[in-house]
């Protein structure tokens, strides 16, 4: 058997080279595209009778692609969306088959032509500021953990950064002074700083206090950083808490990434640009960030304002004026 049609090598390249290294993809992206490698080779082992390492190019074929992906949704119940991801991967595997391997060429065209499933766009949903009080009133400040989840909550409202940015976050990451800031690090390794509200520089000096610059912003009880997982779990708790005094919290699945989007809305309505909005969020397009316009039913109120037509006046019919009938008479 011909080396170069094996499949393992090129799993190797594509993970730890094309991804890293050509495409500079995040962590967390490099991880979705090994998830579904993962489910995709044993599924064809099942298929073929034959052992993962044995697997040729030409094995993974555009019948066993759709096989697998009809798979994903009937039996996984995942959805349509979940499994465009999955075959979004199989789309730049297949890229990166054909660009380093010419004579399979014919086969990465056929793989492309996969079409994805049309699948309904999402609203996006934010929190109104009664909301996202009622959520920063919740933790106690008088305990450790109360104060460390009110400052987090705060951070994200704050920054609008991502759940990754903020797990990430050091000590040495935060600029205090007069014009207190914070870096952030998100997808592609891009940097942006975000200044910092006096109320949250504060919050996170007193957390931080008596730390060295490298230790992580946000700890555990064990004093070890904040997991994602830990971070959405610390936002359920407080979800659950809020939702007694403001019910209408309850019926909202409420996220770091929910967060994120309040962050953005609110300060589209307190008249900052779209472009600097773009810039503090760390959108790389306009496009991206074009959707809090869309969403924000309040903006879209007062421009309809703006433009609503007068009251239409009563008109009086010429006829029922007497005075004119009387002067037509009288000629």
């Amino acid at each position: 058997m011909n080396d170069r049609s094996l499949i393992g090598p090129r799993i190797r390249r594509f993970l730890l080279e094309y991804l890293v290294i050509e495409r500079n993809l995040a962590r967390n992206t490099q991880t979705g595209y090994r998830d579904t490698l993962v489910l995709l080779l044993p599924f064809l082992s099942k298929e073929l009778k034959k052992s993962v390492d044995r697997f040729t190019i030409d094995d993974l074929s555009p019948a066993c692609v759709r096989r697998v992906l009809q798979y994903i949704e009937n039996e996984r119940g995942c959805s349509g969306a979940t499994r465009n991801l999955r075959l979004a991967t199989i789309h730049s595997f297949a890229t990166f088959i054909g660009m380093h391997n010419p004579e399979h060429v014919a086969w990465c065209a056929q793989m492309r032509v996969i079409p994805f499933r049309k699948t309904a766009k999402s609203s996006l949903s934010y929190l109104d500021k009664p909301e996202i009080d009622a959520l920063l009133n919740t933790p106690d400040l008088r305990k450790p953990q109360g104060k460390r989840d009110y400052t987090l909550l705060l951070f994200l409202y704050n920054t609008g950064a991502r759940v990754d940015e903020a797990v990430h976050l050091t000590i040495a990451d935060i600029t205090w002074g007069n014009s207190p800031a914070v870096r952030l690090v998100g997808k592609g390794s891009k940097v942006r700083w975000c200044p910092l509200w006096k109320r949250t520089a504060d919050s996170l000096k007193s957390l931080t206090s008596g730390r060295t610059g490298e230790d992580a912003v946000f700890l555990n009880r064990l004093d070890r950083p904040l997991t994602r997982f830990g971070i959405y779990g610390l936002i359920n708790r407080i979800v659950v808490q809020a939702s007694k005094t403001l019910p209408s919290l309850a019926a909202k699945r409420i996220s770091p990434h929910r967060i994120r989007h309040t962050c953005a809305v609110h300060l589209l309505r307190a008249g900052v640009d779209i472009n600097t909005i773009r810039a503090w969020l760390g959108h790389v397009s306009l496009d991206t960030t074009n959707i809090y316009a869309e969403a924000d039913l309040e903006m879209k109120a007062k421009a309809l304002a703006h433009c609503d037509l007068p009251a239409p006046r009563d008109k009086q019919l010429w006829h029922s004026d007497p005075g004119l009938i009387g002067f037509l008479r009288a000629l």
